[in-house]
Parts: C-alpha cells; sequence; structure tokens
C-alpha cells in the first residue's frame, strides 16, 4: 500500500497520513538518506564544495519533511500510539545523525575542502556553511577514537530517549490534574468567561461546577482572580510541582541522569562542561560572559525588585491583612495593585482584543513594515480541524504557507511556539518557499463569547509571528542556514522586537476594536499599556534571571556529585530569592525548555535578545515605528539572512553599531535617561 510520506509532496498530506504510515517512512527515508550519504563518500571525483558540502546540506530531504511533519505533530496533535512512536524513533534518528557525523569518509571530504578554504573564492554563505559543517563534525566526534565514538552514540540515544520521557512526564502531570469547584464561593472573583470556560471544561467531562487545569489559559486567571487563597496555593502546589511526586512520573531522576550525560558528553568532547560546548556556538561566547551578564543585570534589577516586593507585601497586609506574601499571592495582588494604580485589567482590556482582530492586526504590521499581504485560504491539508491556514505573498509574489493553531487541547503540549513544515532553500535556480506554523493556546470561544486575549496573550500572539517572518521572509540558498537556523541568542530578536508594536497606539489603531461596538480603544488604555510596561519589571527581570543561572547551575559545572534536586535548585535561587521558600514544588522536573527543548545552556538568551530588541526597536522609534527604511534594513539583515553570517555581523550592519544595555534597562524603567 502507498505511504503518503514516501510520496513526493509539498505540503504536508495530513488527512492522508495514519499513524502506522510514520514507522516505516522513517525507516525508508532513513535508507534512502544513508544511500545519498555513501554516494557522497564513495564520489571517485576529489572532494569539492559542491560534491561534498552542498550535495550534503540538500541530503536527507525526505527525512527531514517526515520528522518535521512527526515531531510538530507530537507536540501539537499527540496520542499514545504518537508518543510511543516517537520513543522508537528517536533513537534511530540519533543514530543516523551519528552515523553521518561519526563517518570518516565523509568528514575526511569535508575537510579536504576545509583546508583548501582559502583558495577557494566562495560566498560569505557558503564559508560560513563550510565552516559551520566542519565545526559540526569535530563538535560531534568526528575526530574522537572508534572507543570514545561508540560511548557518544550511547550518549546520545539514552538522552535522546530521556528528553521524550521528560516531556511526556510533564504533559501527564499537567492533564492529570483537575480541581473540581461545586461552591459559586469558590469561584469568587473569577471573571465571567473564565467561569464559563470552567464551566464547560466541566460539562464537557460530564461534571457540575466548574472545572479548574493547570493549562495556562484556566491556571493564569484563576490565580490572578480566585479570592479564595487557600485553592490558589493547592492550585499553586500543583502547577509547581509538576514531575516532583515520587511516582511513576517523577522526573527527579531524568533531571540528574540528562544533565550527567550532557557533561560526559562535553568532556569527551575536549570541553570542560556542557556549558562550555553549548557557547561556543552562540553570541555570548563562554559560561563566564553569560554570568557576568546575568549577574551585572541581576544587580540593576534586584534593588528595584526587592522594593516592588516590599511595596506588595505591605498593599495585601492593607488589603487582606496578608503577614506574609507567598508565591500564590503574587499574581492575585499584582493584579489588584496594578488596577489601582492604574485602573486597568485584563478584563477590560479584553473586548479590544478579540482573537481575529489580533491576528487582523499582526498582519497589517506586517503589511505595513514588509508588504506583506495574507490571504486565508481552505484547500490546504490540516492536522486539526482548528488550524488555519493562510497563503503569503509579498508584492503579488507567493513567499509562504502559514499554519496558526490557536487552541488548547488534550495531546497539545502547553505553552506557545513556532515552527517549520518546510525549510526555504534554492536548488536548480529554484527559490523553494517555506511552510511555517505558529501553534498557541489561548482562551477558547465560549457559547456565549468569542476568544477574548488578554494583553499578555496578544504580546505571545506578536511574539510567536516574529519567529514566523524570521521563516516566511528567509531568502537563503542552504536548507540549514535559513530561517530561524540562527546562533540560539539571537533567534530570540525577530520574536521579541515584534512585542514591541503592542505598546504603540500606532500599531494598536489597526486592531483593538471592541468586539461589540466596534469602538477603538481609548487613548486613554493605550497610554495605561504603556504606563504599566514598566509594573513590576524588577520583579519580573529578577524571576527570569532566576531561569537563566538555574540554567548555568545545572549546566556550567561538573554535576557528578548532585545527589538532591531540590536543594541545588534552591542554591541556584539563592541570589534571587524574593518569595519564602515552598518544600513541596521543585521548576527543574517542569522546565521543559532546557530538559526537553532546546535551551539547555541557553535560558540566558531571552534577557540577551532584550537587549538587541530593545536597542534595534530604539532605532525604528527614532526613524517611526512603521519607518520602511528601518524595517528594510531589518529585513536584509537579520530576517531574510537566516544563519549565513556571524548573527554579531549581522546586527551590526543593520544598526551600525553593537547593541548597548542601556535601552533595555530605560525601557523597563530600571534606570532614568
Amino acid at each position: 500500500m502507498n505511504n503518503p510520506l514516501l510520496e513526493p509532496f509539498d505540503q504536508a498530506p495530513f488527512s492522508q497520513i495514519k499513524n502506522e504510515d510514520f514507522k516505516p517512512a522513517f525507516l525508508q527515508a532513513i535508507e534512502d538518506a544513508k544511500k545519498e550519504i555513501d554516494a557522497i563518500v564513495d564520489n571517485p571525483d576529489s572532494p569539492t564544495f559542491e560534491n561534498t558540502l552542498e550535495a550534503l546540506d540538500f541530503s536527507g530531504q525526505q527525512l527531514d519533511r517526515i520528522s518535521s511533519i512527526f515531531f510538530n505533530l507530537n507536540s501539537a496533535e499527540t496520542n499514545e500510539e504518537i508518543q510511543k512512536i516517537a520513543q522508537e524513533v528517536s533513537p534511530l534518528l540519533s543514530e543516523f545523525s551519528n552515523d553521518i557525523t561519526l563517518n570518516e569518509g565523509l568528514f575526511k571530504r569535508i575537510k579536504a575542502v576545509y583546508e583548501q578554504r582559502d583558495s577557494l573564492n566562495l560566498t560569505t554563505e557558503q564559508q560560513t556553511l563550510l565552516e559551520k559543517k566542519y565545526k559540526n563534525f569535530s563538535r560531534n566526534g568526528a575526530n574522537l577514537t572508534e572507543e570514545n565514538k561508540k560511548r557518544l552514540r550511547e550518549i546520545d540515544t539514552e538522552l535522546a530517549k530521556l528528553k521524550l520521557t521528560f516531556g511526556e512526564n510533564v504533559l501527564a502531570e499537567t492533564n492529570k490534574y483537575e480541581m473540581l469547584l461545586t461552591d459559586e464561593k469558590d469561584v469568587e472573583g473569577l471573571p465571567d468567561g473564565t467561569k464559563e470556560a470552567a464551566a464547560q471544561l466541566a460539562e464537557s467531562k460530564g461534571k457540575e461546577g466548574w472545572l479548574i487545569t493547570l493549562d495556562y489559559p484556566s491556571y493564569i486567571p484563576f490565580m490572578k482572580y480566585a479570592k479564595n487563597r487557600e485553592l490558589r496555593k493547592e492550585l499553586s502546589m500543583a502547577f509547581g510541582s509538576k514531575g516532583f511526586h515520587n511516582d511513576e512520573l517523577d522526573n527527579q531522576e531524568n533531571v540528574k541522569r540528562i544533565v550527567k550525560l550532557r557533561h560526559e558528553r562535553a568532556k569527551l568532547l575536549g570541553y570542560k562542561t556542557h556549558a562550555h560546548f553549548v557557547l561556543e556556538e552562540r553570541m555570548a561566547e563562554t559560561p563566564e560572559k553569560v554570568l557576568d551578564f546575568l549577574n551585572e543585570l541581576l544587580e540593576k534589577s534586584k534593588p528595584a525588585a526587592e522594593l516592588e516586593f516590599a511595596e506588595l507585601e505591605a498593599y495585601a497586609k492593607e488589603l487582606d491583612n496578608i503577614d506574609r506574601l507567598e508565591k500564590w499571592d503574587s499574581a492575585y495582588y499584582s493584579e489588584k495593585l496594578k488596577q489601582k494604580l492604574f485602573n486597568l485589567d485584563d478584563e477590560k482590556l479584553k473586548p479590544y482584543f478579540k482573537l481575529e482582530n489580533v491576528i487582523n492586526g499582526v498582519f497589517r504590521v506586517a503589511e505595513k513594515l514588509f508588504g506583506l499581504t495574507f490571504k486565508e485560504v481552505d484547500h490546504v491539508d490540516k492536522y486539526h480541524k482548528e488550524v488555519k491556514t493562510f497563503e503569503v505573498y509579498e508584492n503579488g509574489d507567493f513567499i509562504s504557507l502559514f499554519y496558526a493553531d490557536f487552541h488548547p487541547r488534550p495531546g497539545k503540549r502547553g505553552g506557545a511556539w513556532m515552527t517549520s513544515y518546510k525549510p526555504q532553500y534554492v536548488l536548480n535556480g529554484k527559490n523553494n518557499r517555506p511552510h511555517i506554523s505558529n501553534v498557541c493556546n489561548f482562551t477558547k470561544p465560549t457559547s456565549s463569547k468569542p476568544s477574548l486575549l488578554t494583553f499578555n496573550e496578544v504580546t505571545t500572539l506578536f511574539h510567536e509571528f516574529g519567529h514566523a517572518l524570521h521563516g516566511m521572509l528567509a531568502n537563503t540558498t542552504y536548507p540549514s542556514l535559513s530561517g530561524t537556523s540562527v546562533y540560539w541568542d539571537f533567534v530570540e530578536l525577530p520574536s521579541q522586537v515584534m512585542e514591541n508594536w503592542c505598546y504603540e497606539k500606532e500599531a494598536l489603531e489597526l486592531f483593538a476594536h471592541h468586539y461589540e461596538t466596534g469602538e477603538l480603544i481609548p487613548i486613554e488604555l493605550v497610554e495605561k499599556i504603556k504606563e504599566s510596561a514598566t509594573f513590576q519589571e524588577g520583579m519580573a527581570t529578577v524571576r527570569q534571571l532566576s531561569f537563566g543561572l538555574l540554567d548555568m547551575a545545572w549546566h556550567g559545572d561538573d554535576p557528578s556529585n548532585i545527589t538532591d534536586v531540590k536543594a541545588f535548585e534552591d542554591q541556584a535561587f539563592e541570589s534571587t530569592d524574593l518569595f519564602p521558600k515552598t518544600p513541596e514544588t521543585c521548576l527543574s522536573t517542569s522546565f521543559s525548555h532546557i530538559f526537553q527543548g532546546g535551551y539547555s545552556s541557553g535560558y540566558y538568551s531571552y534577557k540577551w535578545a532584550e537587549v538587541l530588541d530593545a536597542d534595534a526597536f530604539a532605532y525604528f522609534k527614532e526613524n517611526g515605528i512603521f519607518s520602511r527604511t528601518v524595517a528594510d534594513r531589518f529585513k536584509e539583515y537579520v530576517l531574510s539572512k537566516g544563519g549565513t553570517e556571524n548573527p554579531m555581523e549581522l546586527y551590526k550592519k543593520f544598526r551600525g553599531a553593537e547593541p548597548s544595555i542601556d535601552a533595555l534597562l530605560e525601557r523597563a524603567g530600571l534606570v532614568t535617561k
């Protein structure tokens, strides 16, 4: 029987794929890709850039497409069967990847080209590809002894499985917890929309009352508005203790094993720690630089954070006679204090941010900046009926397909992300355009209301769309250098810079209209959004820095002597702690960014990219937020170039200078002009 994944296709053929198609497709595509590699290695001609590097970069395309479809489904529309297949194929893919990087014949050819690079007259992009491929081999063990190569393979196979298990445990913990409330008093304080969604969820599961879960659209409003402190505590404890219950879903041993294996791998390759290994390929370059960066920001933001904390604690005491502010009080009293200071709460703003209007708004911003137009289409195959699909055009030319998937479902992991189903590249003179996707978990429409976004969700949508633009506007020759294939601490620049438009009157006027009356968002609300943007920025900064410092603690030293995950985490949080400790919770056991995703030794990059984005947006502000001149430069040197050049060089070409930390501190209200 025909396997749709092994037939030629441009758009992912979701409706034709059955789960049982995946494993045979992977096995066949791995075999085919191996043959392509063999053909490169066995080529009797002397190694050249074209017959070795180019041939390698364009090999395994079918396998890449199958992988992107499968692993995207495992994140956005998974089930037990898909998770089981993931556990089976991940080690096979790790092994195949190692087969390539540990292939002596292939490395010999690459090395031969690399050694004559100065006489080859290569373009900048070709030089980058050559350097990246050579380094990729040496960083993955090409220069190791046979015995050490074998050990490297074992480590990579085990790590691939551990990361999957870690993520599955977090998802299972999230889905397992439910708080059913049947007394009206227990939902006091919750906005009508949140109550209605909770009632609908309960009803969908054959229960009466209000069902609260650990999914963000349920968890966050409850923590922010629920008056009942004990219930907030219960929910906070459940959220904070995912993977920390000493049961079959516990992640403590997984965490310790992952960091030990990563450390062993780095040592095998000649690096001091996993962080040293990772950061060699980042703008930050070394763990010392990262720690200096984090600690400099901590020094600047901690005094503000302590003042804000004291103010919040005093306010909670004044309001409800709370003696000690706990973690489960933070969102609740922050929201109350924010309303008192700015008379601005999410419920006032939400009617102006109907999901469809915000989508239209982000499209309009992209149109004004980059000349893009978006056309919703229904002929594109989807993996779920909730997915929206758009064709994207630039000056009448098709440039990308765009999938958008906005609401939580049981088979979808939490959070928000951008991904791709097909990369951009140029082959045989044809520019193959990318297929890009944004996946989010926004509040669903209810029977009486459309999906109305909190302001935080609005900025999340703009953020992920910034990543999408990085993918859509890609214009490079080689797939491995295209789109978001850039240094990890540069990848957040396009996404974070997009968030700035959410705070600008000129941009909000394009889409922030009341969903019932059509009234434009009042100017005083816009002013309040801007004023409140720096509200508790000290505390927010310290919280972000604490995650970065925890990540560096796990990966910047030898972890062999770590026996107690919680004690180690507490020690890492020492310099950033504001709230009383909670022995029952542990962040590390559900810190998916660093233990499942790709952020190990890289969590600092959110703050790093904030420095870049504040500096970049300051340039827009100087010239007008819709300046086509600045937008064209941003597109030319950042969005279209992918990983074809060193990111600091690209940034300097765009901005004319290296970024300065001052714009960030000023925007955050942590220093005055």
